[in-house]
């Protein structure tokens, strides 16, 4: 799947992370990161976030994520409505069929 549009999602808020999406005119996925916590938690962060495309089957896409030291389901979260804002559908998702404990 292709980004159709460049998008965001996130603040830069302590305890946020700030995700925007953009095509990656040299092809493939790649995250640029900056974050309070790069030395302890860089790599982890950057599985997740390409975890999440691999997700949405999202290719040649650039992320720049600004990290304000999010927790996992935060960053999750984030990528996910930046992808669908960037692949046109946030407004499709179905809440009904949330499964709720």
């Amino acid at each position: 799947m292709k980004l159709m549009k460049e998008a965001s999602s996130g603040t830069l808020d302590s305890c946020d992370i700030n995700i925007r999406l953009e095509k990656n005119p040299l092809g493939g996925n790649e995250v640029h990161l900056n974050s309070v916590v790069e030395k302890q938690y860089g790599n982890h962060i950057r599985a997740l976030i390409l975890e999440v495309l691999e997700k949405f089957e999202l290719e040649d896409v650039s992320v720049n994520a600004v990290d304000r030291g999010a927790l996992d389901c935060t960053i999750k979260a984030r990528v996910e409505s930046a992808v669908l804002r960037g692949i046109e559908q946030e407004h499709t998702v179905d809440w009904s069929v949330i499964h709720r404990e």
